[in-house]
């Protein structure tokens, strides 16, 4: 029985036999991009972006974690990153998630609960707001100047920024 995982790495090998070489730190915009997991969201696509212009971050809600900043501290004291763009994005499955509901369920189906939370939030402009603070706060980070926040629409591909 075929998997997912067995149709990718099948459609892998054409795209190594068009491999024209690594992509060159000088094509960077040095630039992070910290978003969801949602697979709606196509960074690349939505930016206009080329193999190599930037560093991509996702997880479950686009949230600025610890292991967000984690990556962030790496990417600018060793990658030469200098400017952080965090991309929410409408209808998120996080957005208005029962978080205790979720963990009660969890709990009830293994008998342990989680020792990290999901990131629930309410209004998704607030939780932009919220992210970029973080990351604005973060001491670790020598470049803070440059971080900017922003909304995608699922319905209509739009980008808006969000003034924090």
């Amino acid at each position: 029985m075929s998997s997912a995982i067995d149709e990718l790495l099948a459609n892998a090998a054409p795209q190594q036999r068009r491999f024209n070489g690594p992509a060159t730190f000088g094509r960077s915009k040095h630039v992070v991009i910290v978003t969801c997991m949602d697979a709606r969201i196509d960074p690349v696509r939505i930016f206009g972006l080329r193999e190599g212009e930037a560093y991509v971050l996702r997880n479950g809600g686009g949230l600025v974690t610890q292991d967000v900043l984690r990556s962030l501290v790496l990417s600018q004291r060793r990658l030469g990153t200098r400017e952080v763009l965090l991309m929410h994005h409408t209808k998120c499955g996080v957005g208005g998630l029962d978080e205790p509901a979720l963990q009660a369920e969890i709990a009830a189906e293994t008998g342990r609960t989680p020792q990290y939370t999901f990131g629930a939030f309410g209004e998704v402009d607030d939780a932009v707001r919220a992210a970029i603070a973080t990351v604005k706060g973060h001491e670790f980070l020598p470049h803070r100047d440059r971080v900017r926040g922003f909304v995608y629409d699922v319905d209509t591909g739009g980008v808006r920024e969000v003034i924090a």
